[in-house]
């Protein structure tokens, strides 16, 4: 796990060596264990290198391969097996790295080669026959490529902070800026918040021609589903799940350093500890290292069952518990750390977890993020589910999805009418955010919204609107920032592709059932977990304490906010009465002013 950084000069003259060593400077975080550079002609790259696989100087980068150069941040984590294949093909290997790996797959299966790959990437391969840059990113953008197009240069990076300095003027994206605003959506397509830079998507490469400065990107992966799989009886559903998810979570143990897991105590992070803990202690006498972060208010409080867990599952658990005072001296840290507004204060329980593993030294980390959004795991689905089944079973499925979720059954009929309908809920948005200036409020729409709102009525489509564009991708930008910036890697095991799609396949009845969301993983680890933990109703995650959090700091936020230049252009103040809203808008509105002055951001 590394960053990444590069130049290219469209005049064809040499990259100053500065320049990439200011990139490289300004993501030290993600690699505080080497550095280095290559300059071609008209081109360079950077690396920062945090080592995983591996430690010796074989695995340092770029790394060059015959006619190949490479810079790579990620882990491929069946890299064995591909290794072992193309040394029966007749290739020698030097390193014991995946980075290696990648290379000589480049150099024997082209392009293709990402097909094979079962990992998380972003990687970049000068190919000096060509004389053109192969770029890749992972099936489902684990791994960050940014990137920025002059007319003079294209410049690519693991964060932005590496690309603002080759901007003429730091501005924002008002598209992107009042879809978060008046949404909360962010991260659905390839724009950022900063206008010009871009993000090449999950599942695309990208190749760059050095000679005349053209480049095409080419869609390598999509979803595909198994109609087998959805014929599957709820026992054998349940197995071959959970063989798969064993699978992947085994790969992703593979590592020369500490690993360790988050515990918020919900299902999906508590599945990952009982299968990685199980994992682990076939190899070890140590307790297997579990982290989470304790909300001070009782709501939010999930450390019972993160308890629960950890001795069942013999997990040697450490717990922080974070202060409102702490909450308050990261907030500059913290937005300075996502580059872009973020969705609420949880982002800093998170950060806070991260922390914890570097001062644990427990330099990889697994995670529950994917488990919803594969199997059917937030409320919001609910609707799209009743409304895929047909005749009065709709009015059974409705009354067990109150009984067995924290919803009431009058709370599910207005999400079944709500999600479904994107003209009533982009009215009620602008209705609720009517302190925003007409002439800005009265032309706003929003694709993502009317596209989401859209494939409600096929469940398939809306799982993967919420893998692709609307919810996993700022989930796992967050963790990303958060974690690279405590020089932590973390690894997912349910958005492993192949558990993906396995998921995905399983009949939505299986998903859904009797009202319990994630039906069928339940089901799969209830052997595994304290039944309280497995059968519970209530999910949080990592929630922050926020109504004690936003409350200290509730006049700071109303000045702050106030003074902002950019929201002074987008609202009337005049028709704002602050105390009033809730707290995801103050934070929303506050998230923006603090970026802006931290970025130094204007308005075009």
């Amino acid at each position: 796990m590394c960053g990444i950084s590069g130049v290219v000069n469209k005049k064809d003259q040499e990259v100053d060596r500065d320049i990439l060593k200011n990139m490289n400077d300004s993501i030290e975080h993600r690699g505080p264990d080497g550095e280095g550079m290559f300059f071609g002609k008209n081109f360079a790259f950077g690396h920062r290198r945090l080592s995983i696989i591996d430690l010796s100087n074989a695995g340092h980068q770029p790394m060059q391969y015959r006619h190949l150069t490479i810079t790579y941040n990620g882990e491929i984590y069946n890299y064995i097996e591909i290794r072992s294949e193309l040394i029966e093909l007749g290739y020698n290997f030097k390193s014991e790295s995946d980075t290696e790996v990648i290379l000589a797959s480049y150099l024997e299966w082209g392009s293709t080669c990402v097909e094979r790959f079962n990992g998380m990437w972003a990687f970049v391969i000068f190919d000096e026959k060509k004389n053109e840059l192969f770029c890749s990113r992972d099936r489902f953008g684990i791994k960050p490529f940014y990137y920025l197009e002059t007319d003079d240069q294209f410049i690519f990076g693991s964060e932005i902070k590496q690309i603002l300095p080759f901007l003429k003027k730091v501005s924002i994206n008002e598209r992107v800026l009042l879809d978060y605003l008046i949404t909360g959506l962010e991260e659905c397509d390839d724009e950022c918040f900063f206008s010009s830079i871009k993000k090449l998507p999950g599942s695309y490469n990208l190749i760059y021609n050095l000679i005349d400065h053209s480049f095409k990107q080419e869609r390598y992966y999509s979803i595909t589903t198994n109609k087998e799989l959805d014929k599957l009886p709820e026992k054998e559903a349940s197995e071959t799940y959970l063989k798969a998810l064993i699978k992947a979570t085994r790969l992703r143990m593979r590592s020369d350093v500490k690993v360790g897991t988050c515990l918020s105590g919900g299902l999906d992070s508590s599945t990952i500890a009982a299968i990685s803990s199980e994992i682990y202690n076939e190899d070890s006498n140590e307790k297997f290292n579990g982290i989470h972060a304790k909300s001070s208010e009782k709501a939010s409080d999930e450390s019972m069952y993160a308890k629960q867990v950890s001795e069942h599952c013999n997990l040697n658990l450490n717990t922080i518990q974070p202060t409102k005072e702490e909450f308050k001296d990261l907030i500059d840290e913290v937005v300075y750390t996502q580059e872009e507004p973020f969705g609420s204060p949880s982002i800093f329980m998170q950060y806070l977890v991260m922390k914890k593993a570097r001062a644990e030294n427990c330099i990889v980390l697994l995670d529950g993020q994917g488990g919803d959004e594969t199997l059917l795991g937030y409320e919001k689905y609910y609707p799209a589910y009743i409304k895929s089944i047909n005749g009065l079973a709709k009015i059974k499925a409705w009354r067990q999805s109150a009984e067995n979720s924290k919803l009431s059954k009058v709370d599910v009929f207005k999400f079944y009418f709500y999600f479904t309908r994107y003209n009533l809920r982009l009215k009620r948005l602008k209705r609720r955010f009517r302190f925003i200036k007409a002439h800005h409020l009265q032309k706003f729409q929003s694709s993502a919204l009317k596209n989401l709102s859209e494939n409600y009525a096929n469940l398939l489509d809306l799982q993967k609107t919420e893998i692709e564009s609307t919810q996993l991708p700022h989930l796992l930008k967050y963790e990303d920032k958060n974690s690279m910036r405590n020089s932590i890697e973390t690894r997912l095991p349910f958005i492993d592709y192949e558990v993906l799609e396995t998921a995905l396949s399983i009949n939505n009845k299986l998903k859904i059932k009797n009202g319990w969301s994630k039906h069928i993983l339940r089901k799969a680890i209830e052997k595994k977990l304290p039944e309280s933990v497995v059968w519970r109703k209530n999910k949080l995650g990592f929630n922050a304490p926020e109504k004690t959090w936003l409350d200290e700091i509730e006049s700071d936020m109303e000045d702050t906010i106030q003074q902002s230049k950019l929201l002074n252009n987008y609202i009337d103040f005049d028709n704002l009465t602050f105390k009033s809203l809730n707290l995801r808008t103050k934070w929303r509105l506050f998230n923006i002013a603090k970026w802006e002055q931290i970025y130094h951001v204007n308005l075009d």
